[in-house]
């Protein structure tokens, strides 16, 4: 369960990380610390540099929504750290209104595995609000069981990432990848609280120097589509557009799709999914009068 400063530290971790030109003011000599001073936050939100004080040590966990707002303005917080933050806000103020609501079970109904399955060749998974493995089509199961990922009899994506060394061979990208991992954890922690499995991984992956420091930066970000780089022992370098579509009706459960980002990676798909390359476009002609 989150502890009591996560308020704080979530609006210390934010202003830390903003510059004073980032909010139109002077750089005025040397700093301590990294970011804004407390002073500065509570001019610009119009809060007593006090009661800013009191927020980030956690003595006081009950913000108005106009401070909250305020403060999210002062932090030129995006929309998910935003979101973020009222949601820390409501639940230290009244917990009884954010009540625990449990991760959805490691399964989906038959139509959501013959969706991914009518999606093949595109490789598309299901992974759950812990990324744990839940559910995936033929494509998918043929570049990542080459990887490494489904080995384990309970696969689960965040801790092949940051607790298997195959990982950086596989994800290229892999510093990218392990921030959006960590962020969507931290997300997820807020928001499944009382989950002991979800805790319980977290703990696990803080031991962990990289997935510890990335943690405590306290981001939230998190991305619904763009092109990563996955490389296939066999195949080579896959360039990837990937889409993360959310189910409705499963809380935490997320489908990803991948779509080849160049002719390369389509035939290498292909072959990687037996089917025979498409055939060629028939060509126009004109004919003749």
């Amino acid at each position: 369960m989150p502890n009591r400063t996560e308020l704080g530290d979530f609006l210390r971790s934010r202003r830390e990380q903003l510059s004073p030109a980032e909010v139109g003011l002077p750089a005025s000599g040397r700093r301590r610390t990294p970011g804004l001073r407390r002073e500065e936050v509570a001019a610009i939100a119009g809060v007593s540099v006090d009661y800013l004080v009191r927020l980030e040590q956690g003595r006081d966990r009950n913000p108005s929504t106009p401070v909250v707002s305020a403060l999210a303005d002062a932090l030129r917080l995006d929309v998910n750290e935003r979101t973020h933050l009222m949601k820390l806000a409501q639940c230290a103020a009244t917990p009884e209104l954010c009540p625990a609501t449990a991760i959805q079970p490691d399964d989906v109904p038959p139509t959501v595995q013959a969706l991914l399955d009518r999606l093949d060749p595109t490789p598309a998974v299901i992974l759950g609000a812990r990324y744990q493995v839940v559910a995936y089509n033929r494509t998918w199961e043929r570049i990542m069981q080459t990887v490494g990922l489904l080995d384990s009899p309970a696969p689960n994506l965040a801790r092949f990432t940051f607790r298997d060394p195959r990982a950086r061979t596989a994800f290229p990208g892999w510093s990218d990848t392990a921030d959006e991992q960590a962020a969507v954890l931290r997300e997820a922690q807020a928001r499944w609280r009382t989950d002991e499995q979800l805790q319980s991984l977290i703990d696990e992956l803080l031991d962990e120097p990289e997935f510890a420091r990335r943690w405590k930066s306290h981001d939230v970000a998190r991305k619904r589509r763009g092109t990563k780089v996955v490389v296939h022992p066999d195949a080579g370098p896959l360039r990837v557009d990937y889409e993360v579509l959310e189910l409705a009706d499963h809380p935490g459960q997320r489908m990803i799709t991948w779509l080849p980002a160049d002719d390369a990676t389509e035939s290498a798909i292909r072959r990687l999914a037996d089917l025979p390359a498409p055939a060629s476009p028939a060509r126009l002609r004109v004919v003749g009068d």
